[in-house]
């Protein structure tokens, strides 16, 4: 089945969990409880927007690890949402040229990346599937990449969070759109404000 019959196919089932709000993906988590939703779009701000000591990455390029790790778990709702985030934050830095590599990491490679992303990438899908299988020569290759330390630890870290962030949006089968296009408006209120700015209203559909 092609990614967009998934998508599409995805969109199209019902929530197995009673008793959710009326929101679609993470949404519907976040939603649950007032103090779910303070520490669920906390901790999207410190992996995702916040300065991380150390780190070298930029903000697209977290996003863009946010969106191969859903795209390695099957989560359109996070892979579309935060690919669309990416791409938001690539358009208002003049770097559309990279747009591109977007639809190349959600179809789970990292052609056309440098070697420093590549071997990000590398991390975090390994994390994803199976945190024993990586090792020091992965971490190395990093390094020698250009990455450093908080770069890595930010690869481990937001593997670990979006699996947790896909688990919930899939486990509960929350509703999520059939395009990839839903979530324009809101990739440019996170790319101007983050995730738990209340000026961020907008809600994919």
């Amino acid at each position: 089945m092609a990614r967009d019959e998934e998508r599409l196919a995805r969109s199209q089932q019902a929530p197995l969990v009673g008793g959710l709000p009326d929101a679609p993906g993470i949404l519907a988590a976040i939603r649950l409880t007032p103090g779910l939703g303070v520490h669920l779009r906390g901790l999207a701000d410190e992996l995702l927007v916040n300065d991380f000591p150390g780190a070298t990455l930029k903000r697209p390029e977290r996003e863009m690890l946010a969106t191969a790790v859903s795209a390695a778990n099957d989560c359109f709702y996070c892979m579309d949402s935060h690919g669309a985030f990416a791409g938001a934050l690539l358009e208002r830095s003049g770097e559309t040229d990279r747009l591109p590599l977007i639809d190349t990491i959600k179809l789970g490679s990292s052609d056309g990346l440098g070697d420093k992303m590549q071997a990000l990438l590398h991390i975090s899908r390994t994390v994803r599937r199976q945190p024993l299988d990586l090792t020091a020569a992965d971490v190395a290759a990093a390094h020698a990449a250009g990455a450093s330390d908080a770069d890595v630890q930010l690869a481990v870290l937001i593997a670990a969070a979006f699996s947790m962030y896909n688990r919930m949006v899939d486990g509960f089968r929350a509703p999520t759109p059939p395009s990839a296009e839903a979530y324009r408006a809101r990739a440019g209120e996170i790319a101007e404000h983050g995730y738990a700015d209340q000026r961020v209203t907008s809600v994919p559909s």
